[in-house]
């Protein structure tokens, strides 16, 4: 109130909360801001029930609510949801959900008769609680944007592997390929070759089932080379296995893989340390499991990619920019 009229503070506030996903990546990208997290008070009650009340107001705020859907991916998304709606219930201006792992993605459309389309049920729900943009990292299929009806920041680590294998030699290398896993890498495994100036081949695979695939032979030539796979995930490892196992038959002197999402579910750590890939390669989207082998896997932080995002949708400045006009895959 000044001289007898309301006055309206327009300055804008922005207020980064985690869930309890991956909160190191939260701290990370916050320290990147050279902010604090805000408190939050997570609950799981005896009975199984979650609940979620912000510690501090977050009325007129820009709230980002960072939440990747790692295991128990059912219980991250559960909270993710009643965080956005906590926010929502207590006047936050604008909710963007932060989702470096987006779970769900590979079940993005009918493949047999009465199947769900889960990618898109998950876009509804997220919707349906109140946010209004999502930011997530190499979706699985691009066509998961056209789920939601608000913004999508479809964000890439392509950038931070290309400046990886830059340092470990690769670029112009007379004796590197880079080489698609499969046929749905093959977009991904030309731009990566463009940026390092390398030939690129393709191992083709038939699907037996979830997670079971048989190499069926490559294309391209990968003898007396070094070969770079690079995929989107990292599931169970055993197409990766094998298709390393074929790249040797075929005259690869090293394999080396990189891939976004660093699920590693079932036995794959134990597969990746006992097989012939030199190194792997993934980022931080996921928290690897620090009970299992790890010696042949590499992580390289996205915190920097996230935080500078984050910056530039709370400015409304763009975030193409981020990325040089390169954040769209697919």
């Amino acid at each position: 109130m000044e001289n007898g009229h309301l006055t309206q503070n327009t300055e804008k506030r922005l207020m980064i909360v985690s869930g309890q996903g991956y909160p190191e990546l939260a701290e990370r990208i916050a320290d990147r801001l050279d902010m604090d997290l805000s408190g939050v008070e997570l609950v799981k009650f005896p009975g199984g029930e979650l609940y979620a009340r912000y510690l501090e107001s977050v009325r007129g705020a820009d709230v980002f609510i960072i939440q990747s859907l790692c295991e128990p991916v059912n219980e991250n998304l559960m909270q993710l949801l009643i965080m956005i709606d906590a926010a929502k219930r207590a006047s936050a201006k604008r909710i963007v959900a932060v989702i470096p792992w987006y779970a769900y993605s590979r079940q993005d459309r009918k493949t047999k008769p009465r199947e769900p389309i889960t990618a898109r049920l998950v876009a509804n729900m997220i919707q349906a609680a109140g946010a209004e943009r999502v930011m997530t990292m190499d979706l699985h299929t691009g066509q998961i944007e056209g789920y939601f009806t608000f913004p999508v920041d479809h964000l890439t680590a392509m950038h931070t592997f290309v400046d990886y294998f830059v340092e470990q030699g690769f670029k112009d290398a007379d004796d590197a390929v880079v080489v698609a896993p499969d046929t749905g890498e093959v977009k991904v495994a030309k731009q990566l070759a463009g940026h390092l100036r390398l030939p690129w081949a393709i191992v083709n695979k038939m699907r037996e089932g979830p997670d079971r695939s048989e190499v069926t032979h490559v294309i391209g030539d990968v003898a007396g080379k070094r070969v770079v796979m690079i995929d989107d995930i990292i599931a169970t490892g055993g197409t990766l296995v094998n298709a390393a196992e074929r790249l040797e038959k075929e005259g690869a002197t090293e394999v080396w893989a990189a891939a976004t999402h660093g699920e590693f579910s079932g036995d794959a750590y134990r597969k990746i340390e006992d097989s012939l890939i030199k190194e792997v390669v993934v980022t931080d989207t996921l928290p690897l499991k620090s009970d299992q082998p790890r010696s042949k896997i590499k992580t390289l932080t996205i915190a920097p990619i996230l935080a500078s995002t984050i910056k530039n949708v709370f400015t409304d400045e763009s975030v193409s920019e981020v990325f040089m006009g390169e954040n769209q895959l697919f």
